[in-house]
């Protein structure tokens, strides 16, 4: 079909850019605010804003307490869950490498479970796909990671956390699509998700943090990239690669985090560019094709 061989690359490849400047964001906001504020005054000021841009367009509405709630519970895992995991285990002191490499079991994950939840079975190839993508990260974050660095065995538990919740928020939002179920405009959908969000992340952000925050220029136009680009740009447009292809080749694409984040931060901040950074890039791309170049039925 044409619109998959230009829309979708052209989705995928705004999705991985704008999703992986959040990890460059997260370093720049931490040193100004603990995990849980920073993630509720972004998705707080996320929330007002969809709001505001809703009731302009008179289309700020109550769906329903089943499309409302299905929206709160895959926005509450794929916002809340999966970042505070991922930027408390970095808080906790574990290499961003380590945090890199557990969280690149999402598709893995997802491969495993989106036949059961979804009807979308992984073919050989895709699997082969998956297995080629995750060497890739290994190649890349193996490299720069500390084996001497042993950290708490709670810290590195908790990316386990991200992984479980990205992928069945992936699942849950997929199998929606594949049944045919009423599904939101993309706005109002990312309303609820937010609105979700930011009330699950209130409780931990005040009684464990205090909402303490330094109000730098820095961190305003952290958060503000955090809110546009990535709460806004990177999560919408998931949903929309979720709305026309399966899991599978959606979870495919977190495999180019780790070496992209690693080109952001050589730009960004001087950081050393390796040549397994390059190679495991390299590596990661040809499972990725490997997985988008199958179409999928429903198994």
């Amino acid at each position: 079909m044409p619109s998959l061989l230009t829309s979708i690359p052209a989705l995928a490849l705004a999705f991985v850019f704008l999703w992986n400047s959040g990890f460059i964001g997260a370093e720049y906001g931490l040193p100004d605010a603990g995990t849980f504020t920073l993630l509720f005054w972004r998705y707080t000021a996320l929330t007002l804003a969809l709001a505001l841009f809703l009731a302009w367009h008179r289309r700020l509405e109550w769906p329903g307490m089943e499309a409302a709630g299905h929206a709160a519970l895959v926005g509450a895992l794929a916002h809340g869950v999966w970042l505070a995991c991922v930027l408390l285990s970095l808080e906790q002191g574990v290499p961003a490498g380590i945090v890199a490499l557990v969280v690149a079991l999402q598709p893995l994950a997802t491969g495993a479970f989106s036949g059961r939840m979804t009807g979308e079975s992984t073919s050989a190839r895709q699997w082969a796909g998956l297995i080629l993508g995750f060497c890739g990260v290994a190649v890349a974050v193996g490299a720069r990671i500390d084996w001497n660095d042993s950290g708490s065995v709670f810290g590195y538990l908790i990316p386990l956390g991200s992984v479980a919740a990205i992928t069945l928020a992936s699942l849950l939002q997929r199998r929606r699509e594949v049944l045919g179920r009423v599904v939101m405009p993309l706005d109002l959908t990312l309303f609820y998700q937010s609105l979700a969000t930011a009330l699950a992340l209130a409780l931990p952000a005040v009684a464990v943090e205090q909402l303490a925050t330094h109000w730098t220029p820095r961190f305003l136009a952290t958060m503000a990239w955090l809110i546009f680009a990535v709460s806004l740009g990177a999560y919408g447009l998931m949903w929309l690669l979720l709305a026309r292809i399966d899991a599978v080749r959606v979870a495919s694409l977190f495999y180019l985090g780790p070496p992209v984040t690693m080109l952001m931060a050589w730009i960004a901040f001087g950081d050393r560019l390796l040549g397994t950074d390059i190679a495991g890039l390299m590596i990661a791309a040809v499972g990725v094709v490997l997985v988008q170049g199958v179409r999928r039925r429903p198994g």
